[in-house]
């Protein structure tokens, strides 16, 4: 979790984990991460190797190029692989661009 977090704070970006309190949400672009899931590695009946999948989730109220490219940046300089995907979420007018990947927990 520090070096997510620590890949989290080189972003730039403001970041909470899965939401931002009521009220407290800043203006976009900013982000939410999370944890859904882990893919942990077994041996001798144990968790050997713990891996949990990882959840960035970008919002921007226009599509802006420079701030995925300045999140990528980072993600890239770590090392990260990610899938991306994108979609438009109309009740929030936001843009959510998902940064999935897994990482040692």
């Amino acid at each position: 979790m520090d070096k997510l977090l620590e890949i989290l704070g080189k972003a730039g970006i403001p970041y909470a984990y899965d939401h931002f309190a009521e009220g407290e949400s800043p203006d976009p672009p900013f982000i939410c991460y999370l944890l859904p899931n882990s893919d942990n590695f077994s041996a001798d009946g144990k968790a050997y190797y713990k891996i949990n999948e990882v959840h960035i989730e970008l919002y921007t109220d226009i599509k802006d190029l420079s701030v995925e490219g300045q999140l990528e940046a980072v993600l890239d300089e770590y090392g990260i692989f990610y899938d991306r995907s994108e979609v438009w979420i109309e009740s929030e007018k936001l843009y959510e661009v998902l940064y999935s990947f897994e990482m040692e927990a």
